[in-house]
């Protein structure tokens, strides 16, 4: 997502880069790029105008930091504004007492709502507040069913009187149930429309007038673009919302919606879908947004993703493995499968800051090396996956893991030696070394995203800026990992 507005975004630095200082001639420039980029991106024209006029008033009246280039701070004045353009801060949902906290779901047909009741109760799960979901959707075939099943799913139970009660009293029913059992929060899914109608605004507005919910929210596909920030305004206005969730932000949308529909309709984004599975759902931050948008990545929901997959005592353990070069090939094996739960290969790297200059040739690579390594791996035997020196010296043994994978021999060998390179320069690292980026070839440790090969330079190489010693620095820092 946002892959082409950030494309767009990096031409308007261009113009400024080996400018002295940001004036009013340089800064037009800069200012129609990033115009075309937010209009392309489909943004709400007003948004847009907005925007660039603030960023504008902005730059103009910037004073010029000493060490800092113009274009960086540039860069810094777009971010900010992406930032207040999104809503500053991440608002959570509330939290009533006494219990339960009452959430009602609205949306059209088609934005995937359904799922997303299922998603927040999960969400909600994960921080300890067990939750019922309400199924009052009579109206569309299998919608009750659907509710059910993912229900099971996520291990969440789900209260449903079936297609011929009145929504209105299912929905009273379901909090009066979720009050007598003491559960946290329940969840009210309600019927969608393919468009928005009287009928649908009137039964959503008598399901609140009755349960009155601490939220109301909107589920919006984020592939209508700027329609969303505008649908959000119309529900709000009839209906009374507290937020918004964003749904399909994993698809081919180009960011309009993220960035109307604060502005437009007054109300906060307060969760965003990422994929079809369950487990998709992610609290939405404005800053890390902002982050993501203009390529800086974003660590902290990296972190986020890393602390759900991995458990703190093997991650110590693999940590002490790894610096003294016992991490083997089931310790791979491991770590690999830890990646795949935390998401695609893609949508991990472009979390990492630098790494959103990949394109999708690179990282279908890197999915399609580390899949060929696994397979590999898998014709292994246990001895030989903690020992890989046992291959190094073994012709036999590696030409009947290829013959088990399907791959010749010298993929094999190339596994192991690359493999062997890695693990020498994870205990290089652990002992106070920094050996040079792109020591590996193009196998699965090599080449790939992150793995040096045959990347363009990134920030933190050699001879670039915040990276190890060049070669005058070199008799001053004998050991530069320690003095980064």
């Amino acid at each position: 997502m946002f892959d082409a507005l950030a494309e767009r975004l990096e031409s308007a630095w261009k113009t400024l880069r080996g400018q002295d200082k940001i004036s009013e001639s340089n800064v037009q420039e800069a200012l129609r790029e990033v115009r075309r980029a937010l209009l392309e991106a489909d943004v709400n024209l007003q948004v847009v105008k907005d925007f660039v006029a603030e960023v504008q008033t902005k730059a103009l009246g910037e004073e010029v930091v000493a060490g800092v280039r113009p274009d960086q701070q540039f860069i810094k004045l777009v971010y900010d504004e992406l930032v207040s353009v999104m809503g500053e801060t991440n608002i959570p949902l509330a939290e009533a007492s006494p219990a339960p906290t009452v959430i009602l779901m609205a949306g059209l047909q088609g934005t995937g709502k359904t799922t997303a009741t299922a998603k927040l109760a999960l969400h909600l799960r994960k921080e300890n507040r067990s939750t019922l979901l309400v199924a009052t959707d009579v109206y569309r075939p299998a919608a009750i069913d659907q509710l059910v099943t993912l229900g099971k799913q996520i291990e969440v139970p789900v209260f449903e009187l079936g297609k011929d009660a009145d929504p209105v009293e299912i929905a009273r029913q379901g909090v009066e149930r979720a009050r007598a059992e003491g559960i946290n929060t329940v969840i009210i899914d309600t019927a969608g429309r393919l468009q928005i109608d009287q009928n649908m605004m009137s039964e959503l507005a008598r399901i609140k007038e009755t349960i009155q919910p601490h939220e109301t929210l909107l589920v919006v596909d984020a592939m209508t673009g700027q329609e969303a920030a505008s649908l959000t305004r119309t529900f709000h206005d009839q209906i009374g919302i507290t937020g918004a969730i964003l749904t399909k932000m994993d698809g081919d949308t180009r960011g309009g919606a993220a960035l109307s529909v604060r502005r437009i309709s007054g109300q906060p984004i307060k969760f965003i879908g990422v994929g079809e599975k369950v487990d998709a759902l992610q609290p939405f931050y404005p800053d890390r947004m902002a982050s993501r948008i203009l390529g800086m990545g974003d660590v902290l929901t990296l972190v986020e993703k890393a602390q759900e997959a991995v458990d703190l005592a093997d991650a110590e353990k693999m940590q002490e493995k790894i610096l003294s070069a016992k991490f083997d090939f089931t310790d791979f094996l491991k770590q690999t499968r830890l990646l795949k739960n935390m998401g695609s290969l893609g949508g991990i790297m472009k979390l990492i800051p630098g790494m959103n200059k990949l394109s999708n040739e690179q990282l279908q690579q890197g999915e399609t090396q580390l899949k060929r390594a696994e397979s590999m791996i898998n014709s292994m035997t246990p001895e030989e996956r903690k020992d890989p020196d046992l291959l190094a010296g073994s012709p036999g043994r590696r030409r009947r893991i290829a013959r088990g994978a399907g791959y010749a021999e010298s993929d094999v060998a190339k596994l192991v030696a690359d493999f062997q390179k890695m693990r020498s320069l994870m205990q290089q690292l652990g002992q106070g070394q920094l050996p040079m980026p792109g020591m590996f070839g193009g196998g699965p440790f090599g080449g790939g995203p992150g793995y040096g090969g045959n990347q363009p330079p990134q920030p933190g190489w050699r001879g670039y800026p915040g990276g190890a010693p060049t070669k005058k620095k070199k008799e001053k820092k004998k050991k530069g990992f320690g003095n980064l």
